[in-house]
C-alpha cells in the first residue's frame, strides 16, 4: 500500500483525477452512451475521490499490514484447526476410516453381524465333534488390541480349525507377531470369530516375560483378555532384561552422560532415558579416585565408597542414590518417564540410519536420539604391554572403581608400589600413597621422562618446585627415566631403565594417559580425527544424524583454539549436559572453554584453563600465599570438593577487583601463589592458576577477549594476588 501511494504521486494530475474510483470513468458520459436512449436509468454523478481524501490507517501503512495478516491469519489457523477437529471426530466416530498402517497380507470378508452368528454356531458345533489330540507344538499367541466397539468382524477365508484340549498348554510369545482384532464385550470362547494367524513359527520367551496358559477347550465362559493383553505387550517392549526400544539412548555410565540425562529430564520432564555401562557400577565422580578417596582412614573405603572432603564433610562417590533408577523392565511403563541403568554390556555396533544399536550378548535396541559417551581407554607402555603374563599379574592401569578397589587392598598388603608416570593421575597417586606410606612403611617410588612433576604442564621451574614437594610427601621421584623392560623375580616385578638401572617393587601402577574410547568407530562408519583421536563432531557436538558424542570421547572445534580433545572433568560435564540439551532440540553450540584442576594433597592444587603446555612460552606472576591459599581453605569455604562446581558458582559473582602495584618476588614468597601464562604468536591461549581459587571466570574473559602478551601486566592484577 505504501509503494503504491509513493507511484500515485509521481502521476500527473489528470491521472490522479481518473483514479480515485472505481467508477470514475464513467462521469461525463451521457446515459445513451452507455445504455441506451431508452433505458431509462441515469446513474448519479460521482466526484473524483482525491488521493488525500482516500482512508488511511491509524499508525504507519507497515502495523496496518501486520494487522490485516494477523487477522488472516488467525482465520487460516481456525479453518485448519476446524478441519483436523472435523477429521478426527469423523475417524473416532466410524463415519470414515484412515489407513495409516500396514496392511496384512491376510485376504478377508467383512461380515455382518447375522453371518458372524451363523458362521460362530457352525464352528461351536464343529469344535464339539472334534476328537481329542495332543498338541505336537505349542500354539502361538498373537498380540491382541482390544476394539471397543466392533461392527464387522474380519474373518480368515481359509481359516484352520482350533486344536481343542482340556489342559492349558504352555504357549511361546513371539516378539513379532501379527495383531488380532478382539470384541471386548463377553462372548463364549467359542463364539469368537477372531482373525486367526495362519502359519507362525514357535519362538522362545526370554526368561523374564511370562509364558501365557492357553484356554481349555472344555471353557465356555467369557475369555479373560485381561491377562494376554500385559504379557503379549511385554513380549514386544522388552528384551531380556531391558526395552528394545527408548526414546534416548546414552552409550557409556560415566560423568558426560549424568550430566546429559539430566539435561535432557530437565527439558523434557517425561523423558525415558536408557544408559548402557561396562562397568557393574551406577554413574559416579572419578576426580576422588585419586585423590580424597586415599585420604579417608576408614578401613572399609573401598566398600563403602563414601569420602571425606577437605573440609571433612563427607559424602559419596556416587552422583545419586539408586532409589533415583528405575527398573530397565520398567521403564517404557513409566508414566512421568525415568532413567534406567543397564551395567555389564557394551554396544559394538551403531546402525545409523536404522537408529539401532546392538550389544555384545547380540540384543539390539532401537532409538529415537543417542549419545556416545564412553569416554576413554588408559594407556600402558610398550614395554609393559609385551611383559609376560605373570608380569601383567602385577600391574594396575589405573582408571576406575574396581581399580582403586584393588590398588586399596595391594597397598595394605605389600611393601612397595611403583609408579608409572609424571603427569596429573602419576602425581595425585604418588601423593596419596606416599602419605599412606609414612604410616604403614610403604615404598612408594614415582617414575617418569620428564624433567620434573608434571613436566608436560608447568614450566621447568615450578615443576621442580613441585617436585619437591611431592617428595615432601614421602615418595622417592625418579624423573628423567624410561621404562624399558619389565620381568618377575621371587614374585617381584624387576623394572629395567634406559640408564641400565633396575627397580624391584611388588606392584606397578601405570598412570600415562588416555586413549579415546572409540572402539565404536569402524563398526558405525563414524570418523575418527587422525591428530587428536576421538570422534570428530560438529559444534553442536553431532557426530552423524542423532547421534551426539560428549566427553573424553569427543574431538570438537574450539573457535577460539581450533580443534581440540579434552579429557577432564568439567568437559565432562559440560559437553554431556550440552548435548542432552542438543538432544531435545535446542541446538546450542559448544563455546565454553573448560576448566581443570589437580591437588598433590590438602595443600597445593592449581586450576588450569586452555592449552596449557610446557612447550609454549610462558610468563608468570607469582606472590606469598597464606592459610587461606590451599584446596582445604576452599572446599572449607564453599562445602564443595568438585573444583568445576565452586568455579561455576563463583562465575555469578566474580568481579575485576585489581590488586596493588605488581612487584618481584621476594624472599619467602616463593611460589606461593601465581598465575602462569602460556602464550602462542604473542596471544594468552592457556592459563595455570596456582593456589589461587574462585577466578577461573576471570580467567575466561582473557582468553575470550584473545589478550596479547603487551597487556599481561594489567591482566595480572584482575586476580588480586597481592591483596
Amino acid at each position: 500500500m505504501y509503494r503504491c501511494r509513493q507511484l500515485v504521486s509521481q502521476c500527473s494530475t489528470t491521472i490522479k483525477s481518473n483514479l480515485g474510483h472505481g467508477r470514475q470513468r464513467f462521469v461525463g458520459e451521457s446515459t445513451t452512451k452507455r445504455f441506451g436512449s431508452d433505458h431509462g436509468y441515469n446513474p448519479p454523478a460521482i466526484k473524483p475521490a482525491t488521493l488525500n481524501e482516500m482512508p488511511t490507517p491509524k499508525g504507519s501503512w507497515a502495523s496496518e499490514h501486520s494487522r490485516v495478516q494477523a487477522k488472516y491469519n488467525m482465520h487460516l489457523a481456525a479453518g485448519l484447526g476446524f478441519t483436523a477437529f472435523t477429521v478426527f471426530v469423523g475417524y473416532q466416530t466410524g463415519s470414515f476410516y484412515l489407513n495409516l498402517g500396514p496392511e496384512l497380507n491376510t485376504k478377508v470378508n467383512v461380515l455382518s453381524h447375522e453371518q458372524v452368528r451363523k458362521q460362530a454356531a457352525e464352528a461351536a458345533a464343529a469344535a464339539a465333534t472334534i476328537v481329542e489330540e495332543p498338541i505336537s507344538e505349542p500354539e502361538v499367541v498373537a498380540s491382541v488390541e482390544i476394539v471397543e466397539e466392533v461392527v464387522p468382524v474380519a474373518v480368515v477365508e481359509e481359516a484352520a480349525p482350533v486344536a481343542v484340549v482340556e489342559e492349558a498348554a504352555p504357549v511361546a510369545i513371539v516378539e513379532e507377531v501379527v495383531p488380532v482384532a478382539v470384541v471386548e464385550e463377553a462372548v463364549p470362547v467359542a463364539e469368537v470369530a477372531s482373525v486367526i494367524v495362519e502359519e507362525v513359527a514357535p519362538a522362545s520367551v526370554p526368561e523374564s516375560v511370562e509364558a501365557v496358559p492357553a484356554p481349555s477347550g472344555n471353557e465356555s465362559g467369557p475369555s479373560d483378555q485381561s491377562e494376554v493383553v500385559p504379557a503379549a505387550a511385554a513380549a514386544v517392549a522388552v528384551a531380556g532384561d531391558f526395552p528394545v526400544h527408548v526414546p534416548y539412548l546414552l552409550i557409556g555410565a560415566g560423568t558426560s552422560s549424568f550430566a546429559a540425562f539430566r539435561a535432557i529430564k530437565s527439558r523434557d520432564p517425561k523423558a525415558k532415558v536408557l544408559v548402557i555401562g561396562e562397568e557393574n557400577h551406577l554413574p559416579y565422580m572419578r576426580p576422588p579416585l585419586s585423590k580424597e578417596l586415599w585420604f579417608s582412614e576408614d578401613p572399609e573405603v573401598s566398600n563403602k565408597l563414601r569420602f571425606k572432603q577437605w573440609n571433612g564433610k563427607e559424602r559419596s562417590l556416587f552422583f545419586e542414590q539408586d532409589e533415583f533408577y528405575c527398573n530397565p523392565v520398567e521403564l517404557n511403563s513409566k508414566d512421568n518417564g525415568g532413567v534406567a541403568v543397564v551395567r555389564g554390556h557394551r554396544v559394538v555396533k551403531l546402525d545409523i540410519v536404522g537408529r539401532k544399536a546392538e550389544l555384545d550378548d547380540g540384543r539390539t535396541i532401537t532409538y529415537d536420539k543417542c549419545l556416545i559417551a564412553t569416554g576413554g581407554k588408559p594407556k600402558s607402555l610398550p614395554s609393559l604391554s609385551s611383559a609376560p603374563k605373570d608380569v601383567q599379574e602385577h600391574l594396575t592401569l589405573f582408571r576406575n572403581i574396581d581399580d582403586f578397589q584393588r590398588l586399596d587392598s595391594i597397598s595394605r598388603q605389600v611393601k612397595s608400589i611403583t609408579i608409572i608416570g609424571g603427569g596429573f593421575l602419576g602425581s595425585e597417586l604418588a601423593c596419596a600413597l606416599g602419605r599412606r606410606a609414612k604410616s604403614n612403611g610403604l615404598e612408594v617410588l614415582q617414575v617418569f621422562p620428564e624433567d620434573g612433576n608434571m613436566g608436560r604442564v608447568l614450566p621447568k621451574y615450578l615443576s621442580q618446585w613441585t617436585t619437591e614437594k611431592v617428595k615432601a610427601e614421602g615418595v622417592q621421584v625418579m624423573p628423567k627415566a624410561i621404562v624399558e623392560g619389565a620381568s618377575l623375580e621371587d614374585n617381584k616385578v624387576v623394572l629395567t631403565l634406559n640408564d641400565g638401572q633396575k627397580i624391584k617393587t611388588d606392584h606397578v601402577v601405570v598412570a600415562v594417559g588416555l586413549d579415546a574410547n572409540t572402539d565404536l568407530a569402524v563398526a558405525s562408519g563414524l570418523e575418527i580425527d587422525s591428530n587428536f583421536g576421538g570422534y570428530r563432531v560438529n559444534a553442536e557436538l553431532e557426530a552423524r544424524s542423532n547421534v551426539w558424542v560428549a566427553g573424553d570421547a569427543a574431538c570438537f572445534y574450539d573457535i577460539k583454539l581450533g580443534r581440540r580433545r579434552v579429557e577432564h572433568h568439567d568437559h565432562a560435564v559440560v559437553s554431556g549436559r550440552l548435548a542432552g540439551e542438543n538432544m531435545t532440540g535446542a541446538g546450542k553450540p559448544y563455546w565454553h572453554q573448560s576448566m581443570f584442576w589437580s591437588d598433590l594433597g590438602p595443600n597445593v592444587g592449581y586450576e588450569a584453563i586452555g592449552i596449557v603446555d610446557s612447550s609454549l612460552e610462558t610468563m608468570a606472576v607469582f606472590a606469598k600465599s597464606t592459610a587461606a591459599d590451599t584446596p582445604r581453605a576452599v572446599v572449607e569455604a564453599t562445602g564443595e570438593g568438585v573444583r568445576s562446581e565452586t568455579e561455576n558458582a563463583a562465575s555469578e559473582q566474580s568481579s575485576l577487583k585489581e590488586s596493588s602495584k605488581l612487584h618481584a618476588p621476594v624472599a619467602g614468597e616463593d611460589y606461593g601463589k601465581g598465575i602462569v601464562f602460556y602464550t602462542r604468536n604473542d596471544v594468552v591461549v592457556g592459563m595455570v592458576l596456582w593456589n589461587v581459587f574462585n577466578k577461573i571466570p576471570v580467567a575466561r574473559r582473557i582468553l575470550k577477549e584473545g589478550l596479547t602478551t603487551d597487556k599481561l601486566a594489567e591482566a595480572a592484577k584482575l586476580f588480586d594476588l597481592h591483596e
